[in-house]
């Protein structure tokens, strides 16, 4: 069943009215291929540019756009964030980045989570396109959550 279609196949807000508040939340990741002239410049677990460190503006970027999701996805209920999570890591030429939000309120945080880890991957791309184009976003997805009706959990 599509929720943000009513029965007369109208888009709409899920209403939550009747929902519990719990607590919630979710975790999200990205991985994003760099180029062998972008892996030149890590240094201290950051790629250093012109531009400024990348992963902290990334970090910065992505916290920002959490806060704004409601803002961008049509049907997401604008919420109280309780805390914002970011965890990246290197591995040969792949950079992963993961997001976790929480909260505690009537709807989850998976939208949060995942647009969170898309605006980072962007600003990854933004500040290190003037070295290579050749940068994949290749994989962006749900990797947890808890809270709701029900928990999910990708093996």
């Amino acid at each position: 069943m599509l929720t943000h279609i009513d029965k007369n196949n109208n888009p709409t807000m899920v209403d939550i009215t009747d929902k519990k508040m719990t607590s919630r939340a979710a975790t999200a990741s990205t991985t994003i291929f760099l180029p062998q002239s972008i892996i030149e410049v890590i240094h201290d677990g950051d790629i250093k540019t012109k531009k400024g460190s990348v992963i902290q503006t990334a970090i910065i970027a992505g916290t920002m756009a959490v806060k704004k999701t409601h803002e961008l996805i049509p049907f997401c209920h604008p919420i109280a964030i309780d805390s914002i999570k970011f965890k990246t890591d290197f591995e040969g030429n792949y950079l992963r980045i993961c997001c976790e939000v929480k909260n505690s309120g009537k709807t989850g945080v998976e939208m949060e989570a995942l647009q969170g880890v898309s605006v980072a991957a962007l600003t990854v791309y933004d500040m290190c396109k003037a070295m290579s184009h050749d940068i994949r976003i290749e994989l962006t997805q749900l990797e947890k959550k808890t809270g709701g009706k029900e928990d999910f959990i990708r093996n």
